[in-house]
């Protein structure tokens, strides 16, 4: 009877040979199952009872020998996905699910990305000039230390990514939610920014002089020690916004607040008190 919880089980586990972790499932699975064979048949069952009894007792194992293996089967072509320091200019990535990718260090120069999920993946100092992100998922990505000239993320997924010290020349983001993404000590001012939420962002240390932002919204978003000179901030929204000075409210810094211009913006109470107090010119604002 042995044998037949042999064949029977052989069956079942028949499509996934090769399987690593199926195959540990399946020597557990029959080590349990010749064990309750015996507890049936010292109670008395006949084989065929206590063989059906058995089997039936372990319910739909082949549904949970699937998930395992495509669970399997996930994690090992994960593991594959390994591209630091390559040579992939013009690859094709599109549509692509590369969850913990690597490529640190790589040449990347106008690969399409668009449409990927590249959750928790790492691009960090990587040459990635006019690739594009369109619409890819790059939650908890690292592009630190990255050349992102004239790269596109127009309706990307941008939660808890590191951008900060790249090379954002030309790159255009629009229609994007940016939540806690960190753009720290960046040079902004040649970036384009069209119909987007800043919810949580740093630009602590940013260059933003000149740069267009022009009706976007800000919520929680931290300016502090940020370059903002004649920064363009028309029609936005800001809620909970920080300006903190590189020291203190010097004359220097009194100076470049004042050629920001905030016309049309509409802003909540706390905000309004902060600008108002390093004299920015908010004559044309709404408080919210």
């Amino acid at each position: 009877m042995n044998e037949k919880l042999t064949d029977y089980l052989n069956d079942v586990f028949a499509p996934y040979d090769g399987v690593k972790s199926v195959a540990e499932l399946k020597a557990d699975l029959l080590t349990d199952l010749q064990e309750r064979f015996r507890e049936l048949r010292d109670e008395g069952k006949d084989d065929e009872t206590a063989f059906q009894m058995t089997v039936d007792s372990i319910g739909d194992i082949e549904q949970t020998v699937q998930e395992v293996a495509n669970s399997s089967r996930s994690l090992e072509r994960q593991a594959l996905i390994n591209f630091n320091a390559s040579d992939l200019q013009k690859s094709d990535f599109a549509g692509v699910t590369a969850h913990k990718g690597k490529f640190k260090g790589s040449a990347l120069r106008g690969s399409d990305f668009s449409g990927a999920d590249l959750t928790g993946s790492s691009f960090a100092a990587s040459a990635l000039r006019e690739a594009n992100f369109d619409g890819a998922n790059l939650t908890d990505c690292t592009l630190y230390a990255s050349d992102l000239r004239d790269t596109s993320f127009r309706q990307s997924i941008l939660v808890r990514t590191n951008i900060s010290t790249s090379d954002l020349n030309g790159a255009k983001f629009a229609d994007v939610k940016l939540t806690d993404v960190k753009l720290t000590m960046t040079d902004l001012r040649k970036a384009l920014f069209e119909n987007c939420t800043f919810d949580g962002v740093d630009f602590k240390y940013s260059d933003l002089r000149g740069l267009c932002l022009d009706g976007q919204t800000f919520i929680g978003v931290k300016f502090d020690k940020a370059a903002l000179n004649e920064a363009m901030f028309r029609g936005a929204t800001f809620k909970n916004v920080s300006f903190l000075a590189p020291i203190t409210f010097s004359k220097k810094y009194y100076r470049a607040i004042k050629t920001i211009c905030f016309d049309g913006a509409m802003m909540d109470k706390l905000t309004y008190a902060a600008l108002k107090g390093a004299k920015a010119d908010l004559s044309k604002v709404t408080v919210i």
